[in-house]
């Protein structure tokens, strides 16, 4: 291909991505469907799904796809670069207990959904269906890591001859997207009905610990309505924008680096170990990049460098577009195939979600649990803008210390699962050691959490 036409398809590609995006954000509100949890990114990505190669109006050159399914990568980094830069490193010392139990809360949803994936895949799909033993890692990929994961993990699957696993594991975040706000809601009901949700100021040193509270975001999260950045932008326009691009650059350029020493470092390694290495991608890495740039903002004093709406726009930005291009490619053929196994396993991670925070979480968090628990559903079952979403049906003034707690949780398990670490380890280890030995694994870390959960319980605030 000539330099010329590849320009054109590149500026096609994403003239074409910009304008489904700006197709959603317009649809969407028009239709009411923001109400019911269904973020512009989606609706946008339906729209390129129609309008696709295996749509029903493919007018859309198969360049431009194969070019979209290049971004997600790129794209998931970038929101990553940008998660730390825009907000206060908090003080752990001061909400260490609160945010210990949410901590463990989140570790019980996440390796649950995996124990739950591999019981569904050996019990009933693999004898019955005869499915992929990596289907077991669907779940988790789906609910706790949305979209984002979903579509970076493809070739990780690809490479392990689950060819599939990128178009189910998408369907399954949709899923999970559209149950998260539904079921949410109704959880939200019941709470009401039930006197779970709290009608006291908010306690201790946890909802005082971060001024104003910090936001939960998600790399894998559709963008959530934010403050003006008119005002930033007054101060400097363009410089301001350039300036936290390249803090953002600088961020993702750390995580470059820390890849590249994590690779040198495992060099003499064999077996699994070299495998998740080798096959860890660059974005979780640039989470703590985003760490290191904020900290080093704030002991040099010029934290007002980083502008909190510029970035969280741009990762907001990001994701709009990764998803948009994630489900624009989808594969329908593949998910008609394929509609049973994505309901059982639906079906069983849902059935996980709802039984964590109906019976340990109440049992588990302060006296606001419920609070906590509606956010941490709808996160873990959709993504982190859902659960903002159900935290402000259910505590619309702000005055439990849910948030706060949310937002540590999420910075200490973000590299780990949702699209870190285990995510990336968890095919590879089915793959290397075998489904039921993963699922005893993943079983024993379950019983671990929910043990350590109920003994911090018993020692009180």
């Amino acid at each position: 291909m000539s330099t010329l036409p590849a320009v054109l398809v590149i500026g096609g590609a994403f003239a074409a991505l910009g304008l489904l995006l700006a197709l959603g954000r317009a649809i969407g509100p028009a239709l009411g469907l923001q109400r019911l949890g269904l973020p512009a990114s989606v609706v946008a990505g339906l729209l390129g799904l129609l309008v696709g190669p295996q749509g029903p109006w493919p007018v859309m050159p198969e360049a431009v796809e194969a070019l979209w399914a290049r971004l997600p990568m790129i794209l998931l980094t970038l929101v990553f670069g940008t998660l730390m830069l825009g907000r206060p490193l908090p003080a752990l010392r001061q909400f260490w207990r609160p945010a210990a139990a949410q901590t463990l809360v989140g570790l019980t949803l996440g390796f649950g959904q995996h124990l739950m994936g591999a019981l569904a895949v050996l019990l009933v799909l693999g004898p019955l269906l005869g499915v992929d033993p990596l289907m077991a890692c669907l779940i988790e990929v789906g609910f706790e890591g949305g979209h984002g994961s979903a579509a970076v993990m493809g070739p990780i699957y690809a490479g392990l001859g689950f060819e599939e696993g990128t178009d189910l594991g998408l369907a399954m975040a949709t899923v999970g997207l559209l149950s998260s706000t539904v079921l949410g809601g109704v959880l939200v009901v019941l709470g009401q009905r039930y006197g779970w949700l709290m009608a006291l100021e908010p306690v201790g040193p946890v909802a005082e610990a971060l001024s104003p509270p910090l936001p939960a975001t998600d790399p894998h999260q559709p963008s959530c309505p934010l403050p003006d950045p008119a005002p930033a932008l007054e101060r400097g326009q363009a410089a301001v924008l350039l300036l936290n691009l390249g803090l953002a650059g600088l961020a993702v350029g750390l995580g470059v680096l820390m890849q590249a020493a994590l690779a040198w470092a495992a060099t003499p390694l064999e077996g699994a170990w070299r495998t998740v290495v080798d096959a860890l991608p660059v974005y979780p890495l640039a989470l703590a990049g985003s760490l290191l740039v904020r900290l080093a903002l704030e002991r040099g004093g010029l934290s007002d460098l980083a502008s909190p709406q510029l970035q969280t726009r741009l990762g907001g930005l990001a994701t709009d577009l990764l998803i948009t291009a994630a489900m624009a490619g989808l594969n329908l053929s593949q998910l008609a195939r394929n509609w049973l196994p994505l309901t059982v396993l639906a079906v069983a991670g849902l059935g996980w979600n709802l039984l964590v925070v109906l019976v340990l979480a109440r049992r588990v968090l302060p006296v606001d649990w419920f609070e906590r628990a509606v956010i941490e559903f709808g996160q873990a079952t959709g993504v982190a803008a859902s659960g903002l979403l159900l935290l402000g049906m259910a505590d619309p003034d702000n005055r439990s210390g849910a948030l706060p707690a949310f937002s540590i949780k999420q910075l200490l398990l973000q590299p780990v699962l949702a699209g870190g670490v285990v995510t990336v380890a968890a095919p590879l280890a089915v793959h290397s050691w075998g489904l039921p030995l993963w699922g005893e694994l993943c079983l024993g870390l379950t019983v671990l959490w929910i043990a350590l959960a109920l003994l911090l319980a018993r020692q009180g605030p």
